[in-house]
């Protein structure tokens, strides 16, 4: 195996990190305080090729493949959560999908615009009583005439107030149950749309999350994503690719409360020395950097079957993702107590990356249900990777 990135990876990786640096954590404090989403930075990531690694040239991406998108959501994560999200929105959530599923005339209208975060993109899954349960959703699409009348609500939607355009789940014939689940590609301006905000969040709070209401709404029959029926299929397939973004942005997080942890233990002092020089201190820090390495080995590995073709690889996505947001949860426990309260205060960064850090562990598949995918693949009841 070849651990070495490419130089084409580590040159957007660095491109990436000085971004971070210089345009993301000087106003990152400021606009996760104040709740504000940070539009002109997803624009400037967009314009960078951030987002289209894991899309071909055709359709604007650059083609550098997932372990490229990997590297990059890791750098942007590590200031947070906020900005980490937009790789699921402008990439694997929507991009990516319409890439893996849609029409030609679909790819080429939507994916540029997605990549260059022209258009804003949300995915319309969760509805109150359909979470990791997905064949719950209500949300209906009756085909009429040369149009599909949409009916229901979603929740907990990322960039719900601010998207263009949204890929939708809805039942086209319930009876079918999961069978009969279809996508659509809606655009988020239509009559019979209506956006509410969600109750306050932990965390990722420059990142909007909302509801998204539907009163017969119509979309165009060539709206349709794929073929009618297969949706849930869709839903799986796409989040093959969301929880390899997630599992990117756990690791991210972790990183960067490593740095924060270290950075403070060498400036520290108690007792006349550097906090770094206690023996308990240094056993937080070395179990923080094992672990992360090992979720980035995990993830890592990930990525690069993606990028030789296996793209169905859900096992070893499964494990990325729920590795990878375990150990971000513990790094930010261990980052909190090595800065003791100051980790606790609005002045350092470790408070902020802390409460993003926890999300992780939900979105995209908790880590109950990923345990319980990988278990089953290991007892033989259900194969991951079919």
């Amino acid at each position: 195996m070849d651990f070495e990135l490419s130089e084409e990876i580590k040159a957007i990786q660095d491109t990436a990190r000085r971004f971070a640096q210089k345009e993301i954590l000087p106003r990152m404090a400021d606009d996760d305080k104040n709740h504000v989403f940070q539009r002109d930075l997803v624009k400037k990531m967009g314009e960078l090729g951030f987002f289209g690694c894991p899309i071909t040239e055709a359709y604007g991406g650059s083609n550098l493949g997932f372990l490229a998108h990997t590297v990059v959501t890791e750098e942007i994560a590590k200031t947070g959560g906020s900005l980490r999200a937009a790789f699921n929105m402008q990439t694997m959530g929507t991009a990516r999908e319409i890439f893996q599923f849609g029409t030609e005339e679909q790819k080429k209208k939507y994916v540029p615009k997605l990549i260059s975060a022209e258009y804003l993109g949300c995915i319309g899954i969760t509805e109150p009583n359909a979470g990791t349960d997905v064949a719950a959703m209500r949300t209906k699409a009756i085909k009429k005439g040369d149009k599909y009348i949409l009916n229901g609500s979603k929740t907990w939607i990322t960039y719900a107030q601010v998207a263009d355009v949204g890929i939708i789940y809805a039942y086209t014939d319930a009876s079918k149950k999961h069978k009969g689940m279809s996508a659509f590609l809606v655009d988020m301006h239509s009559d019979g749309i209506t956006i509410g905000s969600t109750a306050d969040k932990l965390g990722w709070h420059a990142c909007p999350t909302g509801e998204i209401f539907f009163d017969d709404a119509e979309v165009p029959l060539g709206n349709l994503l794929g073929e009618e029926g297969r949706g849930f299929e869709y839903a799986m397939g796409g989040l093959d690719n969301t929880r390899l973004t997630a599992a990117a942005g756990a690791l991210g997080m972790s990183q960067g409360l490593i740095d924060e942890s270290l950075k403070y233990a060498k400036q520290r002092e108690q007792f006349g020395r550097p906090i770094g020089k206690f023996q308990m201190v240094q056993e937080e820090l070395g179990r923080m950097i094992v672990e992360t390495e090992a979720a980035r080995l995990l993830t890592y590995r990930c990525a690069m079957q993606k990028d030789a073709g296996n793209t169905h690889n859900t096992l070893e996505t499964c494990m990325a993702k729920y590795y990878a947001s375990d150990v971000a949860s513990r790094v930010s426990d261990s980052a909190l107590r090595i800065l003791g309260a100051y980790g606790y205060s609005t002045e350092y960064p470790v408070e902020r990356l802390l409460r993003d850090a926890k999300l992780n562990q939900i979105l995209e598949g908790s880590a109950n249900i990923l345990k319980m995918i990988i278990a089953s693949d290991a007892l033989g009841y259900r194969k991951a990777n079919r």
